[in-house]
């Protein structure tokens, strides 16, 4: 079978050159806010990179294109990152539910979807095992 065409996709979603600090101080919930510094710092260890706000809500780290295995289709992403949402704190660390079955299982409290992690905050996770998982989304590169 012949191998699909790669094609640059334009996203909306775009790197900014907005304060990361700020954006999280600007954070109303102070639980939120404090998770938020706690991630940041988590991911920069582990990434080795600067954080940046990406849109107007969601911090990444490091650059990666991403190529769509069924549409050929690439984007430029960020390795890793998260966004303080109002309901949770939405951990973009490629989460392969069937990959990670079970450390999910040693997380804690938490939902999946896609790629995604949610947790509400940080002292229902496991931190060990959320480290173990970032290590592993970089890892998979």
């Amino acid at each position: 079978m012949a191998e699909k065409k790669s094609k640059l996709a334009e996203i909306k979603t775009k790197p900014t050159t907005a304060s990361v600090e700020d954006y999280i101080n600007a954070i109303e919930s102070e639980q939120k806010r404090r998770d938020s510094f706690a991630l940041l710092e988590i991911m920069k260890q582990g990434s080795g990179e600067e954080p940046v706000l990406w849109s107007s809500s969601i911090i990444g780290f490091g650059d990666k294109r991403y190529k769509s295995p069924t549409s050929g289709r690439e984007v430029d992403w960020f390795r890793i990152g998260f966004a303080p949402r109002k309901a949770n704190l939405s951990l973009y660390i490629g989460v392969g539910v069937k990959d990670q079955a079970e450390v999910l299982k040693q997380l804690g409290k938490h939902k999946t979807n896609g790629g995604c992690l949610y947790i509400n905050k940080l002292e229902d996770v496991d931190i060990e095992i959320l480290k173990e998982m970032i290590e592993t989304a970089l890892s998979r590169e």
